[in-house]
């Protein structure tokens, strides 16, 4: 495996960043999941894009344009030989001191990381997950913003270690007003009738690049698609639920803190946007040879 740092390749075992490097000491930094399918880039500009806003939302100026960090993934899914692969983008702050002072980091860190991956068995997306409510909280806008897809995933690892604590594969994430937000690595959605649903963004969740693709696929199977404020009532009581993530893709729920969801297996809908999106997946992107 070669790994793309700073302009350079190196081999998996030679690819290293400094300890001054204030994406470890603080988690100062942002990252980007991309996936390629088929020898395509899957919606290579938004991953892009949301990669440079999280940059800009915490004052940190990438060293490279767009274009530059495009050819670079592009290189790196080369020089790895892959045609569906899973990349992994991290800008951290760069290497600094032991003091908190941001200034004191000469350049940014880029990285870039293309490899294989399967989040969840295969046998979990034909009889759902089995997901539960966890106590922590996603944090406030206020605090480290959601939106931001920065090095600091403490928060989203504690409620993770909370839903393996409590023998599940994933958890919900509540806001502090107690309303759904999202679950740790993935945006959540509800099918009532022939009504789509899933939290609004100010409400704590990521805008989801697979989630935004999904909203479109869902609308052209003829289902109303809102972004609303949900319960764990609105959860419970729903006819299909599912997850949407760049690693997860699209992978329906069966249970919810003990609760079967419809009749407790992945319901037509969620089997028809599993698929729906797959196939758009393997025929959209940017050729990667």
């Amino acid at each position: 495996m070669e790994i793309y740092i700073d302009g350079q390749f190196y081999p998996r075992e030679q690819a290293k960043v400094s300890v001054f490097d204030h994406g470890l000491l603080y988690g100062d930094g942002i990252f980007e999941g991309t996936r390629a399918y088929n020898g395509r880039v899957f919606e290579f500009d938004a991953h892009i894009n949301r990669l440079y806003d999280s940059a800009k939302a915490i004052a940190l100026e990438i060293p490279i344009s767009k274009d530059e960090m495009k050819q670079a993934h592009l290189e790196t899914l080369r020089k790895n030989e892959l045609t569906d692969a899973y990349i992994r983008t991290v800008v951290t702050r760069g290497v600094g001191d032991l003091g908190l002072d941001p200034a004191k980091c000469v350049r940014p860190t880029v990285i870039i990381i293309a490899d294989r991956i399967s989040l969840y068995p295969q046998e979990l997306y034909e009889q759902g997950l089995k997901i539960i409510t966890v106590p922590t909280r996603r944090n406030l806008p206020e605090s480290v913003n959601p939106m931001i897809k920065s090095l600091n995933y403490l928060n989203n690892i504690l409620a993770k270690i909370e839903a393996k604590l409590g023998g599940a594969a994933e958890a919900i994430m509540l806001n502090q007003e107690g309303y759904v937000a999202e679950c740790t690595g993935d945006n959540i959605f509800i099918i009532k009738g022939k009504t789509l649903a899933t939290p609004m963004v100010s409400f704590g969740a990521l805008k989801g690049v697979t989630r935004g693709v999904v909203m479109k696929l869902a609308a052209e199977l003829g289902l109303e698609v809102v972004e609303t404020t949900l319960t764990r009532y609105d959860i419970y009581v729903a006819d299909e639920c599912f997850l949407t993530g760049t690693a997860a893709e699209v992978i329906p729920v069966s249970e919810v803190d003990g609760r079967k969801i419809g009749n407790g297996k992945p319901g037509t809908y969620s089997r028809q946007l599993k698929d729906a999106y797959h196939k758009y997946a393997m025929e959209h992107g940017t050729p990667i040879y």
